[in-house]
């Protein structure tokens, strides 16, 4: 598409599922990508490939709990390619577990991934931004946005949090600058491996039974990329057909 090829695109949490995903379609589509995450072996193994196919690809190690890696994340593509057209939002954790548990450790890990790292992405962005003109947020949230569900309490408000964080930021950032929720449902991903609590864990084996793969929401990032200038694709939910969430 005209409106994604020699795009300049920052993924965070590009090291696997949604993230890795979106590395690839958008790579495809002609976007030079810039991925982050902390395992810097999966994201060169990913930029080798993508370079191989003809595609453009870099890659920075980044903890988005840190504001200045994420600046410093930023500042590097921005001076790669002299712009940033494009920052997906899209790290995060989900070490899901009963209120009861007491797993405070995890909640504060989700608190500073989930949001934190939200909100670094975006006092890192959005100046550039503001400066160059134009400009996109992606933002990942979850189907846990828009209902809680057990052992999901603590999850589910960090991506309550996203959503707000976003509509804010539409609502702010003025007609230059487009800002898009896109919020999976159940997603073939590694966030279920953080899950450290065995009643959790054996309710999300369950509840993934139906999962979707991170193809798909990759494809609905670049739906929301690929839109006219003068076109915000303001939220979007994806999720198995088959779901009852």
């Amino acid at each position: 598409m005209p409106n994604v090829k020699g795009k300049v695109v920052l993924i965070t949490g590009a090291s696997s599922g949604i993230g890795e995903a979106a590395a690839y379609r958008l790579a495809e589509r002609g976007a030079h990508v810039v991925m982050g995450a902390r395992r810097t072996d999966r994201l060169e193994a990913i930029a080798s490939e993508i370079r191989a196919k003809g595609g453009s690809a870099e890659f920075r190690t980044l903890d988005v709990t840190s504001r200045e890696r994420m600046e410093a994340f930023v500042g590097y593509a921005a001076g790669r390619f002299g712009r940033v057209d494009v920052i997906v939002n899209n790290a995060g954790v989900m070490p899901l577990s009963p209120l009861a548990a007491l797993k405070v450790e995890e909640w504060d890990r989700m608190i500073d991934v989930n949001i934190r790292g939200v909100l670094h992405g975006i006092a890192a962005g959005l100046p550039l931004m503001q400066q160059q003109g134009f400009g996109q947020f992606v933002n990942i949230a979850s189907i846990g946005a828009y209902s809680v569900t057990p052992t999901a309490s603590v999850y589910c408000a960090t991506k309550y949090a996203v959503r707000a964080i976003t509509e804010g930021l539409r609502l702010e950032a003025g007609g230059d600058i487009r800002v898009t929720l896109v919020s999976p449902g159940v997603t073939e991903s590694e966030l279920a491996d953080s899950i450290s609590n065995e009643e959790a864990r054996q309710a999300m084996k369950e509840y993934r039974r139906i999962a979707i793969p991170a193809s798909a929401i990759a494809s609905s990032i670049l739906y929301a990329i690929e839109q006219p200038d003068e076109v915000d694709v303001s939220e979007i939910i994806v999720r198995p057909t088959a779901s009852p969430n």
